[in-house]
C-alpha cells in the first residue's frame, strides 16, 4: 500500500518538476496598461480558462475525426524572391511563406512532427508542410506572434537561423526563450510598437487577445501579438492567435489600415465555452475579416494539428457557412490547401 501511495504521490510531483523545467524566462520590465510587472493581460482583462476549467475539459473531450495524411505531397518550389505585388504561400498551420517587395517572410514556422515539449507525446502533424524545408527560399524575417508549441517551434527556429540567420521579430519576453536556445539577435516590440525591416517594409505589433507560456511557471509571463506588414503593395494582417474582440480589431483597421490581406484563425474553437476567450471560430474570423477591413483573407490555424475538440473538416465546413451568411465575395475569404499560393 505504500509503494503504490509513493507511486501516485509521484506522478504529480514529476508533473509538476517537468512544467517547472519548461517553462521559459520571464518578461522584465516597466509596467504599461497591458503589463502589470509580472503579467501580461488581454484588452478588456479577458482571461484564458485555467485550473480546474483545464481539468474539466480534458476529462469530457468529444473529439471530432481526424485522418492522417503523410503522403508525398508537396507544394511547387517557391520562387526566389517576389516584387510585383504580395505572393503567399500557405505551409501549414500558421505558417506561411511572405514574399513582398524582395524581401522573403516566415510567420510561426513548423516542420516539426509534434508541437509539444515532447518527442513522444502531445499533438500530432496530420498533414505534410506545403514547403519542404529544403526547398524555401533565402528567409530574411521571421515573424513569431508568442510563445506557444504550434507557433514557436523550437526545432524548426533552430534550423531556420542555422540556415538562413533572418531578422527575428518577437513581442516582449520572448527573446529571452531564444537567446537561452543560442538563437540571437531577435528584436522585440510591444503592442504598437513598429520597426523597419528595410528601406520599404515596415513590421507593427498589434493585440490579439490570446495567452503564453510553455510550462507551469510562466503562464502569460511574456507578450503576444498580431503583425501588421506595410508594404509597398499594400498592408498584411497576420493575426496569430486570438479570441474575438470587436473593439480591437476596429482599432486596428483604424491605426494600420487600409489592410489588403489578412491571413486569419478559423480552428481549435470548439468547445466554445473554454476556446472562446483565446481562438475565433470561423463565423468570428469573418467578423475580424469585416472589423478590420480587409480587401481579401486567408484561413489559417486548421488542418494540421488536432488542438481542440473540432474535427478536421468542422472549420472548413463553418467557414463555408459563414461566407454565405455574410456574403462575402468569392475572393473575400479564400482556403487554401498546404503548398498553394495566393498572388495579390
Amino acid at each position: 500500500m505504500l509503494l503504490i501511495a509513493g507511486f501516485f504521490l509521484a506522478i504529480p510531483l514529476i508533473m509538476i518538476g517537468i512544467g517547472m523545467y519548461i517553462s521559459g524566462p520571464k518578461y522584465r520590465g516597466p509596467t504599461s496598461d497591458h503589463f502589470n510587472g509580472a503579467t501580461f493581460i488581454n484588452p478588456g482583462g479577458v482571461k484564458a480558462k485555467g485550473g480546474m476549467e483545464v481539468f474539466k475539459w480534458m476529462i469530457c473531450r468529444k473529439l471530432g475525426p481526424w485522418k492522417k495524411d503523410l503522403s508525398e505531397n508537396y507544394g511547387k518550389h517557391p520562387l526566389g524572391h517576389y516584387k510585383d505585388g504580395i505572393r503567399i504561400t500557405f505551409i501549414n498551420h500558421s505558417t506561411f511563406l511572405i514574399q513582398v517587395d524582395g524581401l522573403n517572410i516566415l510567420t510561426d514556422p513548423v516542420w516539426s512532427r509534434r508541437v509539444s515539449p515532447f518527442s513522444w507525446a502531445g499533438p500530432k502533424r496530420m498533414k505534410l508542410p506545403g514547403i519542404r524545408f529544403e526547398d524555401i527560399p533565402k528567409i530574411h524575417v521571421v515573424a513569431l506572434t508568442h510563445n506557444h508549441y504550434d507557433h514557436l517551434d523550437i526545432q524548426s527556429m533552430r534550423m531556420i537561423f542555422g540556415a538562413h540567420h533572418p531578422k527575428i521579430v518577437t513581442p516582449l519576453g520572448v527573446k529571452g526563450f531564444l537567446d537561452q536556445n543560442f538563437i540571437s539577435g531577435a528584436s522585440e516590440v510591444d503592442w504598437w510598437e513598429e520597426l523597419d525591416l528595410d528601406n520599404r517594409v515596415k513590421i507593427q505589433a498589434v493585440p490579439a487577445q490570446h495567452f503564453s507560456g510553455r510550462g507551469f511557471l510562466d503562464r502569460d509571463a511574456t507578450l503576444w501579438c498580431g503583425y501588421v506588414i506595410k508594404t509597398t503593395a499594400g498592408n498584411i494582417y497576420f493575426a496569430g492567435d486570438t479570441g474575438y474582440n470587436e473593439n480591437t480589431f476596429k482599432e486596428i483597421s483604424s491605426r494600420c489600415g487600409p489592410i489588403k490581406l489578412s491571413m486569419l484563425p478559423i480552428g481549435a474553437y470548439k468547445p466554445g465555452w473554454f476556446m472562446s476567450p483565446v481562438h475565433t471560430s470561423p463565423e468570428e474570423s469573418v467578423k475580424i475579416h469585416r472589423d478590420v477591413g480587409s480587401e481579401t483573407s486567408i484561413a489559417m490555424h486548421f488542418g494540421t494539428f488536432p488542438l481542440a475538440d473540432d474535427g478536421e473538416d468542422e472549420p472548413v465546413n463553418d467557414l463555408h457557412l459563414a461566407i454565405a451568411k455574410y456574403q462575402l465575395a468569392p475572393d473575400g475569404f479564400v482556403i487554401l490547401k498546404e503548398g498553394d499560393v495566393w498572388v495579390v
